[in-house]
């Protein structure tokens, strides 16, 4: 049976890729940072090391993938066709001999069907919060010394999100938009690795803050627009009025949880980092 949270997700609006790209080199730096801890693949393999993307989005931070491995058969998933009509402009070729393609998939349901060098999601697992059930299925398809490597927003308690659930269950909002989303899907950097390391896996993990300096009138507001806000303005997308007020009130809050400085606004936002290795 589906759950609530799925079934937010999928009522969402389709992805903005204009949007989400807005502050694209702030959510690029933790797929770097994430990228570097990850080795190569292992060497000796009669075939081209083969590389998955969950949750892929535009294209760009993929092809970065490909910079690295440029000899690898890449492969990122999505279940948004905006995400993926713009990340076809990356499909092809490669320049070690590889190639880089995009499929529609869902990461609910999908599942690795042929063993792979490397599986890799940046940003993606959070809308997911039965993911960490599918570890043992993503390890059992890496090759001996292959990679699982993800990173996934930890920021569910900061004043973006507290604020907006607190706002979404107010007499006002509650009956229009429903019971805010779970915020637990994402697990402890301790717990992953406890669910790892059993799976024969060498585990790192680790958690970041990375304070952002956000440009613009209601910064905070326009990024959580790109990724948080999806649902909510699903829901109110047929209610121009309703839209605008809401947005109102959560920006309102927002500026006073995150004051703007003459330098930008300050936005904290911890990431969870796991880069498991099969043995």
């Amino acid at each position: 049976m589906e759950t609530p949270d799925a079934q937010e997700a999928r009522a969402a609006p389709d992805w903005d890729p204009a949007q989400y790209a807005r502050y694209a080199d702030h959510r690029t730096r933790p797929l770097r940072d994430l990228l570097a801890r990850v080795p190569d693949p292992p060497p000796g393999r009669a075939d081209a090391p083969r590389v998955a993307d969950l949750g892929c989005g535009p294209g760009a931070p993929t092809a970065l993938l490909a910079e690295r491995w440029p000899a690898a058969h890449i492969t990122g998933y999505d279940s948004s066709p905006a995400m993926l009509a713009r990340a076809a402009a990356y499909a092809g070729p490669t320049a070690g001999g590889g190639t880089l393609g995009f499929v529609h998939a869902d990461l609910a349901d999908w599942r690795p069907v042929q063993p792979h060098d490397v599986l890799f999601s940046n940003a993606a697992l959070q809308w997911w919060p039965g993911h960490p059930e599918a570890l043992p299925a993503y390890v059992d398809a890496l090759v001996p010394g292959g990679t699982l490597a993800f990173q996934v927003p930890g920021n569910f308690d900061a004043p973006s999100h507290v604020l907006l659930h607190e706002l979404r269950n107010t007499p006002r909002w509650r009956d229009r938009l429903g019971a805010p989303a779970r915020t637990d899907a994402v697990l402890q950097p301790a717990a992953y690795a406890a669910a790892l390391a059993p799976l024969g896996c060498d585990v790192d993990a680790w958690e970041t803050t990375y304070v952002q300096i956000l440009h613009g009138e209601d910064a905070v507001l326009e990024w959580t627009k790109g990724t948080a806000l999806r649902p909510v303005l699903g829901r109110l997308a047929d209610d121009p009025q309703a839209y605008d007020a809401f947005l109102a009130e959560y920006a309102a809050a927002l500026r006073a949880a995150y004051p703007p400085t003459p330098h930008g606004t300050l936005f904290p936002f911890r990431r969870v980092f796991v880069v498991a290795v099969r043995r």
